[in-house]
């Protein structure tokens, strides 16, 4: 299927030491942190290159664009997330994204490294029927959230409780309270600490994921968290 009119945001953090996955941080090195979470954006951007869908790398802070780009390349769209809180950036960057033309927009963020491929697919399909769609994160947030054009609500992302494990559900009920058609995608894992961690390396060994940038990343360099996540 064609996704030309598709448009697929990737949130993403500058990887600056305190600033990027916080909790796992507490619990490790936070150097070790800062080149993991640029392992987990790299695999992100290699699995989403993939698919052969426009997207585009919605960084934060938004004067940091040269950043990204020498570190990601050139090749990719930037574009700066705005506004004071995860809901104004989210819902600024969709209502972007459509006002350039697109029929559909997806967001993810980057804290899913070993997400399955046929989920963004499905995700896109989903739209060609469903005002919006949505993938629930095991920690009570969810993974993705689309809309096609005619579907999207700004209220979506009012008044949530960000970075709690109501986050999944204060959404749903926003968007059943809007009467808006919702597909939802399975369950999956987002990595914030280090039990999170060893499960993301449990589930993805002898699977291609061992060739991820991530997976090479923690065999290699997991004993210097306070818990070793080597197997």
């Amino acid at each position: 299927m064609n996704h030309n009119d598709t448009c697929l945001l990737l949130f993403v953090k500058s990887p600056i030491k305190g600033q990027v996955k916080t909790r796992l941080a507490a619990e490790t090195d936070g150097d070790f942190v800062v080149e993991l979470y640029k392992c987990f954006v790299e695999d992100m951007i290699s699995l989403i290159e993939n698919l052969g869908v426009q997207f585009k790398v919605c960084f934060c802070p938004d004067n940091m664009k040269s950043t990204f780009s020498e570190w990601l390349g050139e090749q990719y769209c930037y574009t700066p997330q705005t506004g004071d809180n995860l809901g104004e950036r989210l819902r600024n960057a969709f209502d972007s994204a459509f006002k350039e033309g697109f029929s559909n927009v997806v967001a993810i963020g980057s804290d899913s490294p070993d997400l399955p491929v046929h989920y963004l697919i499905e995700s896109f399909e989903a739209l060609a029927g469903h005002d919006t769609v949505i993938g629930p994160a095991n920690d009570g947030g969810y993974y993705l959230i689309g809309f096609s054009k005619e579907g999207f609500i700004p209220e979506a992302f009012d008044n949530i409780s960000w970075s709690t494990d109501s986050v999944f559900e204060q959404t749903v009920s926003i968007l059943k309270r809007h009467g808006r058609k919702m597909y939802l995608l399975p369950l999956w894992h987002d990595v914030d600490t280090i039990a999170d961690l060893k499960s993301l390396l449990l589930r993805t060994k002898n699977t291609v994921f061992e060739k991820s940038k991530t997976y090479s990343y923690l065999t290699a360099n997991g004993s210097r968290s306070k818990s070793d996540v080597r197997l």
